[in-house]
């Protein structure tokens, strides 16, 4: 287990507040050409979250966010704090609503809107935990699956991680799936967890969920097509996310990440992702439309 590097992405996630509806966060000091998406849907989740939690009066029942939806609208600057504006749009009986801007440099690099429910009862049924998974501490750890790589990928190698990856299908890289139809390697599943011990606190579960769910969601695309990040070819990256939270989970332990791209076209992909706990409750869905450009193919 990496616990301090899980330390770290708690603590990055435990955003400076510099006035009401206003927050600062950082980024981790790593060469990285833009901000990770994932950290900024995290971040922007903790920002409207926090305004949700305070507004609850005293007696008044916990709201839980259940769905979020964001726009990337331009590369975030890793070197530079980002600023995230909350608008408390409504707070009703049910709902509570937030929207959130994330500001660099003037100008808004991702945008967030976000609903919260208060508990309640009714009908319920879900798609099924998909069959013959294998568990996730028969498949080895990132570091050793991507050992023949380490080469490739460099200091991405060797970097701390506060995130468990067990890939259960081929890689995006030399492991592409060499058989069948183009419609079947459409798809990745992958086992992930927080590499330590949360808090026991709900939506910290919730943001490191989000931040972990825009991690390998466009291999998916990429398996459809045989694309390897590291041919130096394709471009990619992510346009808008979308989540919805329809059971309560701990990202600590073990969840499948069920992907799959149904579309691409026009430079875009569309992957949708289901996210599962080991008892088989379906916890979230996602969905995301990515850049996908290929050059001099």
């Amino acid at each position: 287990m990496d616990q301090p590097a899980l330390d770290d992405l708690i603590e990055l996630l435990d955003l400076e507040r510099i006035e009401v509806n206003i927050f600062r966060g950082q980024s981790p000091d790593e060469n990285r050409q833009r901000v990770f998406g994932g950290q900024v849907a995290g971040q922007a989740l903790v920002a409207a979250g926090r305004t949700v939690q305070e507004a609850v009066r005293p007696g008044e029942p916990e709201r839980h966010v259940h769905s979020l939806h964001a726009y990337f609208l331009r590369p975030g600057d890793p070197t530079t704090p980002i600023i995230y504006e909350v608008d408390r749009i409504r707070d009703g009986k049910s709902f509570t609503t937030r929207r959130v801007n994330a500001i660099q440099h003037g100008r808004a690099i991702f945008t967030m809107s976000a609903s919260f429910q208060v508990d309640e009862g009714g009908i319920d049924h879900q798609a099924p935990l998909p069959d013959g998974v294998p568990e996730a501490e028969s498949l080895p750890d990132f570091r050793t699956r991507m050992a023949p790589y380490a080469e490739q990928m460099g200091d991405w190698y060797s970097r701390p991680r506060p995130i468990d990856l067990r890939f259960v299908t081929p890689l995006p890289t030399g492991e592409q799936v060499q058989d069948g139809a183009e419609a079947a390697a459409a798809k990745q599943q992958v086992w992930f967890r927080a590499d330590g011990k949360l808090p026991d606190e709900p939506l910290l579960h919730v943001c490191v969920a989000a931040y972990a769910s825009d991690m390998t969601l466009l291999d998916s695309i990429f398996n459809a097509h045989r694309l390897k990040w590291e041919d130096g070819n394709v471009m990619g990256a992510s346009l808008d996310h979308a989540m919805w939270f329809h059971r309560p989970f701990r990202a600590d332990e073990w969840l499948l990440y069920d992907q799959v791209s149904p579309s691409a076209s026009g430079a875009r992909g569309l992957a949708e992702g289901k996210i599962f706990a080991t008892d088989g409750k379906l916890a979230v869905s996602v969905v995301q439309e990515g850049l996908v450009r290929v050059i001099n193919r």
